[in-house]
C-alpha cells in the first residue's frame, strides 16, 4: 500500500535542549524552503522556531510532557511526511523511551528522518521535497500474520 505525498509536505521539527540552537540556525538558513510546507513542532522548540521564522507553527506539548508521543501519533495517522529531530546522543534524557519510540514509529511508517544537520541538508535539498512521492506504508496483513496470528 502506498500514500501519495504532494509537493507541500508536513514537517515535524524537534530538538533537545543542547541542539535547539543548531535547529534554529538550520531552519533560518532553509527558511525559503520550509515556509512552503506545513510545520509542526514540540512545544518549546516550536515557540523558538516561530520567533526565528516569523511564521506560524503548529505546536504540540513539550517533548517530556507528551509532545514526542503526540508527534508519533501524527506520524501513524499519516499527518507527518518528514521528521527533523536534532537529538542529543551524548546526554541522557529523562524521556528517553519516548524519544526511541518516536524514532521507531518514524521508521515503521517509512518517513524520512534527519537526526543531524548533514542528513537534514541532504534531505531538504532533494528534488523529492518539492515534488510528489509515493511512500510505501507498512503491510498490516503481513504484520498480523507474522506477529499476531498464533502458529
Amino acid at each position: 500500500m502506498d500514500q501519495a505525498l504532494g509537493p507541500r509536505k508536513k514537517i515535524g521539527l524537534v530538538a533537545h535542549d543542547r541542539k535547539k540552537a543548531d535547529l534554529i540556525e538550520w531552519v533560518t538558513y532553509n527558511r525559503q524552503i520550509l515556509t512552503r510546507h506545513d510545520l509542526v513542532a514540540t512545544g518549546t522548540t516550536g515557540t523558538l522556531l516561530e520567533e526565528a521564522l516569523g511564521v506560524g507553527i503548529h505546536k504540540l506539548q513539550s517533548g517530556p510532557l507528551g509532545g514526542d508521543q503526540q508527534l508519533g501519533a501524527l506520524i501513524a495517522d499519516g499527518e507527518i511526511d518528514f521528521l527533523v529531530f536534532f537529538w542529543d546522543p551524548l546526554e541522557q534524557q529523562p524521556h528517553d523511551t519516548d524519544v526511541k519510540a518516536l524514532l521507531r514509529i518514524a521508521v515503521v511508517w517509512n518517513i524520512p528522518v534527519a537526526c543531524d544537520r548533514a542528513s537534514a541538508d541532504f534531505m531538504i535539498s532533494s528534488p523529492l521535497m518539492e515534488g510528489t512521492y509515493q511512500r510505501q506504508l507498512p503491510d498490516y496483513h503481513s504484520y498480523i500474520e507474522r506477529y499476531v496470528t498464533p502458529p
